[in-house]
């Protein structure tokens, strides 16, 4: 179904995937290196500041230019934690030369501005651009902010946070605000060499590409030294499950957040993985999902109930909006949904309807060379190799049994509600 050749190019991986599905050609670069306080700020700053600038190209205005000479090529930056792995991505979509009269060289011009932004950046005196990283420091201030002001996304932050005290998972993607302010353009550039030296690098080029001719390429632009990358960081141990931790934080807030985690002991690698995602499907993952139907439809106590997992950390995220003074309601039918699940009480027109569900979500994430990606990076923040072929046959396998073992795995480890001032919740809960 899809056909990924990796190939190693001193110490980057390069996967190419040849297909003739999209008019554009997609170069997506990976790197990830172990979730750390001290570097989880820099580290969350460093794309933004390898995007805003060239040494040919040394300025955000004439990099955008020369990005609209490539025919309106794109280039985005991202970042993300898989597990306890912090991942920078750099993402340039560009037009299929192919359909062009003139035929020019987009791709390898696409190919070179990677090398160029990852290899060759904007220097000021052997130091990034100070104007520039000054510049991307507020950006960055303000992406963190952003969290505080979006109470649904500051939930979610706030419940990881307790959850997972102690553990790097704790730490958010975009960084620590209280650590942007000490970032200088000289330790940023020495953050940057550490990384290029040191992270696990992946680069995927998808479209109407051949492979020996991306490899050569590849082999030509990216003069890095081979290096045994320190890539896989070993798993944070996870604490003891003891007594349910209830954190209750008040705040100027209307409508409050009621989110809980849990541990469920699986995670990608493991062979109960499929199980698991068919467990999350059926209690909160999808619209057809008991969360959904009992807590938000029937019950009419929430603006909005669903579950989510964390992949590779083993971790399954209640979500829900509610009125303050349905907390104890709310969560008690929530409990109610996962001890059914524990006790089989769902239907085989639910299986039947969430494998089907989880089958058109995966395909239809590999029509995009974004998601496709995504999926298939799963097999090197893992050390579990799944085909698309495997993850479509595994999910059909599931039986309820398998269901129901999965679920009597998962415990309940950490309740979050942020409500108002005014209460909504007992009080004399471990209070922020």
């Amino acid at each position: 179904m899809v056909d990924e050749k990796v190939t190693a190019v001193g110490p980057v991986r390069v996967h190419t995937i040849p297909t003739d599905k999209y008019k554009t050609n997609t170069i997506v670069w990976k790197m990830k290196a172990p979730l750390a306080k001290e570097t989880v700020t820099m580290r969350a700053l460093l794309p933004h500041v390898l995007q805003s600038g060239t040494a040919d190209y040394p300025s955000v205005k004439a990099l955008r230019t020369h990005l609209d000479e490539l025919y309106g090529a794109t280039l985005q930056v991202d970042l993300s934690k898989k597990g306890e792995q912090h991942v920078v991505t750099i993402r340039i979509d560009v037009a299929n030369e192919q359909f062009l009269p003139e035929r020019p060289a987009l791709f390898d011009k696409a190919l070179q501005l990677l090398a160029d932004l990852l290899l060759r950046p904007a220097l000021d005196g052997g130091r990034f651009v100070p104007e520039i990283v000054e510049q991307e420091k507020r950006a960055l201030r303000q992406r963190i902010q952003a969290v505080y002001d979006d109470k649904m996304r500051y939930a979610n932050m706030r419940l990881v946070q307790e959850m997972c005290k102690g553990e790097p998972y704790a730490l958010s993607p975009n960084g620590e605000l209280e650590d942007v302010d000490a970032i200088t353009a000289e330790g940023l550039y020495r953050y940057y060499e550490q990384a290029l030296a040191d992270d696990e690098l992946d680069l995927y080029v998808i479209g109407d590409v051949e492979e020996e001719k991306v490899l050569a390429a590849v082999t030509n632009r990216f003069a890095l030294p081979t290096r045994s990358p320190s890539a896989q960081a070993p798993l944070a141990p996870t604490k003891a499950r003891g007594e349910v931790n209830e954190v209750i934080e008040r705040q100027d807030v209307k409508q409050g957040k009621l989110n809980m985690g849990y541990r469920t002991d699986v995670t990608y690698e493991d062979d109960d993985y499929y199980a698991l995602q068919l467990f999350n499907g059926i209690f909160g993952g999808f619209s057809h999902s008991k969360l959904f139907i009992n807590v938000r439809e029937k019950a009419s106590l929430a603006y909005y109930a669903a579950s989510r997992l964390e992949s590779h950390k083993g971790l399954l995220m209640v979500m829900s909006g509610i009125e303050p003074a349905h907390y104890e309601k709310a969560r008690r039918i929530i409990d109610e949904q996962m001890q059914a699940m524990k006790n089989g009480d769902f239907t085989d027109e639910e299986m039947v309807q969430t494998k089907a569900v989880i089958r058109n979500q995966l395909l239809e994430t590999l029509d995009t060379p974004r998601g496709l990606v995504e999926v298939l990076y799963h097999n090197v923040v893992s050390t579990r190799q799944r085909s698309i072929e495997e993850w479509l046959t595994g999910t059909d396998q599931v039986t309820r049994e398998d269901v129901v073992r999965v679920a009597g795995k998962v415990a309940l480890d950490t309740v979050y509600f942020l409500t108002g001032m005014e209460g909504g919740a007992d009080d004399g809960k471990t209070g922020v």
